[in-house]
């Protein structure tokens, strides 16, 4: 059967205000507001975006469905989870105050925002999966215990999956900091000797003991690393750096696996929309202002995440009149797509519904 897909064209160059009521229009589309309860615990998953960063979703666009939402529970709230990389995003102390100098505020959004997977992504929850690559999804535990998601995801390139959507959004974006190293890499982590300070704080956070002092700098014994990522946050000299070498067959169909551990945990309690404004080469942890690929096309929404990434693909593709996203990186970004229907993420046939 194919998958209802709703899509209202737009541009960010309208007013917040129009903005916000077109997504409230969509949102109420997907009918799962009057399922929640008082007591619901409602998880708003969207990127902050990274320093510099113009082209993330505005949290003015929001504005009128954290309304709407608020009405029905007490227990609303946006999140997002902490990163591999160093930077501000990687604890929630700094991640929160870059949130809110994005206008993601209590003051400007009336609900609280909370880090999933706290202070430094350990908060972390193993749900079954049992599947090809993933066999135990390690989540935010922020994400396993709500009742409720709704999955904001701003349509962009990106540099290993060719393509961030709400797959992604679901994938890297609702795993622990070990989740996120589990789907990007299956090597283990490295210590730069140069930039390495050997002040043995990563020694003292690795569970396995996987990390020894020799020649005036830590080092990670391969042989007994678990691949947990703990050293990736703790280190303040930013001397532990990710082996970026996962290819791209393997981590998109790891993020399809990963999706669906997450849209599991949410029968008929899950919406999903994408924003296709500000379409860009790079995702929004680029900390820097990036140029659009194409232009703004609108807001998508579905209870089906796979055929939303789909339709919003096409529409770019067929505006464009051409691939965008290959065009930036030479890269197959429908593996995860493909991937996620064997698997049940969701359906590739879809029925596109404009509304004015």
């Amino acid at each position: 059967m194919a998958a209802r897909v709703v899509f209202i064209p737009a541009s960010a160059a309208e007013a917040s205000d129009v903005l916000a009521r077109k997504t409230e229009r969509l949102f109420v589309e997907l009918g799962i507001e009057e399922k929640v309860k008082e007591d619901s615990f409602v998880a708003l998953k969207l990127h902050f975006g990274e320093r510099k960063n113009k082209g993330h979703i505005q949290s003015a666009w929001l504005a009128r469905v954290v309304d709407r939402l608020s009405k029905c529970s007490r227990r609303v709230f946006f999140t997002d989870t902490d990163t591999l990389y160093t930077g501000p995003r990687s604890n929630a102390v700094e991640h929160i105050r870059l949130a809110w100098s994005h206008g993601f505020s209590a003051d400007k959004t009336v609900v609280p925002l909370l880090i999933a997977d706290g202070l430094i992504g350990r908060d972390s929850e193993e749900i079954a999966v049992g599947l090809e690559r993933i066999r135990t999804a390690k989540l935010a535990s922020g994400i396993v215990h709500s009742d409720f998601l709704v999955c904001f995801s701003h349509l962009t390139g990106h540099i290993i999956a060719g393509v961030g959507g709400a797959v992604k959004n679901l994938a890297m974006g609702c795993a622990s900091r070990a989740g996120k190293l589990e789907q990007h890499s299956d090597v283990h982590p490295r210590i730069k000797a140069k930039a390495c300070t050997n002040c043995g704080i990563c020694l003292d956070y690795c569970p396995a003991g996987a990390i020894i002092q020799e020649g005036g700098s830590a080092r990670i014994v391969d042989e007994k690393c678990i691949g947990c990522g703990e050293c990736l946050v703790v280190c303040k000299a930013g001397a532990v750096r990710m082996r970026w070498t996962e290819d791209a067959v393997s981590l998109q169909e790891k993020m399809a696996e990963y999706a669906l551990a997450v849209h599991s945990l949410f029968p008929g309690r899950a919406a999903y929309l994408n924003f296709v404004l500000n379409v860009t080469k790079d995702c929004d942890c680029m900390a820097e202002a990036q140029k659009p690929i194409t232009a703004d096309l609108g807001l998508l929404a579905s209870t089906d995440p796979l055929a939303l990434d789909k339709a919003s693909i096409d529409l770019v593709l067929e505006r464009a009149g051409a691939d965008v996203f290959r065009r930036g990186y030479d890269i197959d970004w429908s593996i995860q797509l493909r991937h996620g229907s064997r698997i049940g993420l969701g359906s590739l046939d879809y029925e596109l519904i404009t509304k004015d």
